[in-house]
């Protein structure tokens, strides 16, 4: 399949509202009110109102900002989300969510559908979904990635990042240090043929994987590294929007990832997927960048991280069968003939590997 002909230059959205840093909870209502925002539409993550509730309506209170409706996000199919968006009271100025995946892609389609500005404030980097154009829905009962739009604005308090469990530190990692084999698949793609590729998007997304490495240390609990972190993925999720597709951050990894989704009997979270599976596609690359990703995720503690919880051997060989059947006329490196028998041969004789499937 060759690509088309496409136009050279598009409008791309970026955030307006960009705030990382300390006690940023409690100045959302100024950030908003200074945007012109005063009325909104509140979703959050079960249990996590409870624990930044109180800081949150403070500021709210002292900004006149006034919450029309609120709502916990159990759910993510896309039946119920339509619904609730147009069910939404019509002076709603714009739509927060708070808190892990579920929330912030609630809220963000809610407000895709809308048109009305999101503002994504995610409590954890376990992956760069809180500043994507995409969301992640149940669709006919299937999670599919649905097309939406970036955030207007992204709102991350390091105070309570720092406070989330260490998987999420992990997951984060993993998804961020993916961008490498993504980058890879997409270029290759593009040589072969088969889509077009964006010089500026690419760079974002390169540049975003050196300020997480330039700055990593070997501390992950730190301020700098949490930090770097953060922005890493703000960067990646504007790569996805400029490129205006998913390849800048999303290529063989993923598809491991989405395959164990399907076939695992109990999936582990999306960023520790994506880490282990990213460095067994840099080896099938011969991806210049091995050796870099490998010191960085043992430098880091992900590889000891997920050796602790390793995968099944079977079911990650059945997940290496799937994966190149999840998207059709996609390439990457598992759509070479040989490149099933290398991953087995990878996972029987690396030494890392061995620790993480086992």
């Amino acid at each position: 399949m060759q690509y088309q002909n496409y136009y050279t230059n598009r409008q791309i959205n970026i955030p307006y509202l960009l705030k990382i840093g300390y006690g940023k909870i409690g100045r959302i209502g100024k950030y908003l009110v200074d945007k012109g925002l005063s009325n909104v539409a509140l979703f959050w993550s079960e249990g996590m109102e409870d624990i930044i509730g109180g800081k949150l309506y403070k500021g709210f209170e002292q900004n006149d900002i006034e919450v029309v409706c609120q709502k916990d996000v159990r759910f993510i199919n896309i039946e119920e989300i339509d619904k609730t968006a147009f069910n939404l009271p019509r002076n709603t100025d714009a739509i927060v969510g708070i808190g892990g995946g579920k929330a912030l892609d609630f809220a963000k389609y809610c407000a895709h559908l809308l048109k009305k500005p999101f503002i994504s404030v995610p409590t954890s980097t376990s992956n760069d979904g809180f500043c994507s154009p995409n969301t992640s829905l149940l669709v006919d009962g299937k999670r599919k990635s649905v097309k939406s739009s970036i955030p207007f604005g992204v709102v991350i308090d390091l105070d309570v990042i720092s406070k989330s469990p260490k998987i999420f530190l992990y997951s984060g990692i993993g998804d961020m240090i993916s961008k490498v084999t993504a980058l890879w698949d997409w270029k290759v793609s593009f040589r072969k043929g088969y889509e077009r590729y964006n010089d500026f998007a690419a760079m974002m997304a390169y540049n975003s994987i050196d300020i997480l490495q330039i700055r990593q240390g070997s501390d992950v609990m730190s301020s700098d590294f949490q930090r770097s972190l953060a922005t890493s993925l703000l960067l990646s999720g504007i790569a996805m929007e400029i490129a205006g597709t998913s390849r800048p951050a999303s290529g063989s990894e993923h598809l491991i990832s989405h395959a164990l989704d399907e076939t695992a009997k109990r999936p582990r979270m999306h960023g520790l997927q994506v880490g282990a599976a990213t460095y067994l596609c840099a080896l099938l690359q011969n991806n210049p960048s091995t050796d870099k990703v490998r010191e960085f995720l043992h430098a880091t503690g992900f590889f000891d991280y997920v050796a602790e919880d390793a995968f099944s051997k079977d079911e990650f060989i059945k997940a290496l069968h799937r994966a190149p059947l999840i998207k059709r006329d996609y390439y990457t490196v598992l759509s070479e003939k040989d490149s099933y028998s290398r991953a087995l041969h990878y996972i029987e004789t690396d030494a890392v590997l061995k620790r993480l499937i086992k």
